[in-house]
């Protein structure tokens, strides 16, 4: 099965529906960051199959969660996920993407450039950085994909949220445990609002989405 059938009926059981002019930005996408992880640690995955897979419908399992926001903000985007294919695939979000690591940021505005998109910039910064340029409380959504303890995110992203807004935990197969594991202050302090245990098509692996919501709300 070639790349971008695989990406197309993949996206299809998250919802989403990819045009052959967005199949063929993951195409591009896939060898800049081909390209790059021979200079850079940018994914330890070198298969395309697994790539598409495992980044960009991974990526793309929160469109759901996003759809309607109007802005996302990605912390800790690493490679550009899940930021840049929810870009991809709903044109209309203006997404914002936060990295620490300078050559991870290089590369992602490389591959913003590549694709043409609009609407998306990578900010070189650390999310707990007042001075690193990105409004807060400014945001419907705040994503984060597999960065860090769960206790550690919410507190990076709360900050960022607009009234009503709504923080999206992208874990593994380990997510509810590391819910739990997340202490009672967390308990105390959030409420999940959705929770989404899935397996990645083709791949089969186990992921699991939080949408978090401050309880005081």
């Amino acid at each position: 099965m070639s790349i971008e059938k695989m990406l197309e009926e993949g996206a299809a059981g998250f919802g989403v529906s990819l045009s052959p002019e967005d199949t063929g930005k993951f195409v591009r996408y896939l060898e800049i960051l081909k390209e790059w992880n021979e200079r850079i640690n940018l994914t330890a995955l070198k298969d395309d199959g697994e790539i598409a897979v495992s980044h960009f419908l991974d990526s793309l399992s929160a469109a759901k969660f996003v759809r309607g926001a109007g802005s996302l903000l990605d912390i800790g985007s690493g490679a550009g996920f899940p930021g840049i294919p929810l870009k991809i695939a709903m044109p209309e979000l203006d997404v914002t993407l936060v990295e620490s690591v300078h050559k991870k940021t290089a590369f992602m505005n490389e591959v913003i450039r590549e694709l043409g998109l609009t609407g998306i910039r990578a900010v070189w910064g650390r999310a707990e950085d007042e001075s690193n340029g990105v409004r807060r409380g400014a945001f419907p959504r705040v994503i984060s994909r597999a960065v860090s303890g769960v206790k550690e995110v919410l507190a990076l992203s709360e900050p960022y949220l607009s009234p009503g807004g709504s923080i999206i935990l992208m874990r593994g197969r380990r997510g509810e445990e590391e819910w739990e594991q997340a202490g009672e202050e967390v308990h105390a302090r959030y409420r999940i609002a959705h929770k989404l245990r899935f397996t990645l098509p083709y791949g089969g692996q186990t992921r699991v989405i939080f949408v978090v919501e401050p309880a005081s709300r």
